[in-house]
């Protein structure tokens, strides 16, 4: 039996690739209505739709990134509304660094863990629903990452529309933001090849062949060419393979070792407002 694919299903489709209603209404039938396989289909015609990314986003709100004096933990939360008109405010983007400010003090782990502790006697969890009948709109932490490493880096990216925060196997401070403001342009998947699931290489690699026999080349050399498409696909979503946007002529792996040989991104965290 077929799924039924209605407007709405079309109109997220179109959303979040870009492609045409007819396109997406073909895509959603052909693959049974599985939003998932939908997107695969259409990049399997040659459609040029983003990969599938683990972005953590909200429509609207306050993200702040954080580390600790000792630069040994970070912190990247967003405090999520419902307009930009309430993200904007001063006072509401306060309230979010006073919260976050309030992690960083207690250590906190998780959003749970944040939300039971006390600002000035109050809890973190009150505090927000005082500020949701006060203001009249859905607030939440509704974000919540955590990096520990050698030394964590953070950079928070237009208005506090953005966040991240790098770990690095040793201090540095300056190399530290340069890596942060890449991973906030590029948004890579991973930090290096071996950091990526074998579930996504799989999908990289079979929507490459279905793409390369879509042109007309035969099947036995399919798996040669998709090897190839891989290997650009490592380079322009992977962290230490990236093109460094500060000298395109290095990755950031080679950046990081023009500092000093021994320095090396454990993970990253990126929040982002969509």
């Amino acid at each position: 039996m077929s799924a039924t694919i209605t407007a709405a299903d079309i109109n997220k489709l179109r959303q979040a690739t870009g492609a045409g209603m007819m396109d997406c209404r073909k895509a959603l039938t052909e693959s049974n209505g599985d939003f998932e396989a939908a997107i695969d289909w259409l990049r399997k015609q040659g459609q040029k739709v983003a990969a599938k990314r683990s972005d953590r986003e909200a429509k609207e709100g306050v993200i702040i990134a954080n580390t600790t004096a000792d630069h040994k933990a970070g912190i990247v939360i967003c405090i999520s509304c419902e307009t930009d008109f309430v993200s904007k405010n001063a006072e509401f983007v306060a309230f979010a660094q006073s919260i976050a400010d309030a992690a960083i003090a207690n250590n906190v782990k998780s959003a749970e863990e944040l939300n039971a502790i006390e600002i000035n006697g109050a809890k973190v969890s009150d505090m927000i629903n005082d500020k949701l009948a006060s203001i009249g709109e859905k607030i939440e932490v509704s974000k919540f990452e955590r990096v520990e490493a050698p030394y964590v880096a953070s950079y928070i990216h237009g208005s506090n529309r953005m966040g991240v925060l790098v770990g690095l196997t040793k201090e540095a401070d300056e190399a530290g933001k340069d890596v942060a403001m890449q991973i906030a342009a590029m948004n890579p998947l991973a930090v290096d090849e071996n950091s990526i699931s074998a579930e996504t290489i799989e999908r990289e690699k079979n929507i490459a062949i279905e793409m390369i026999k879509a042109e007309g080349k035969p099947a036995e050399m399919a798996e040669k060419i998709a090897a190839g498409k891989m290997n650009k696909f490592f380079k322009d979503n992977t962290l230490m393979a990236q093109a460094f946007v500060k000298d395109g002529n290095k990755s950031v792996g080679d950046y990081l070792k023009s500092v000093d040989a021994d320095l090396t991104v454990t993970e990253f965290k990126r929040v982002a407002l969509g």
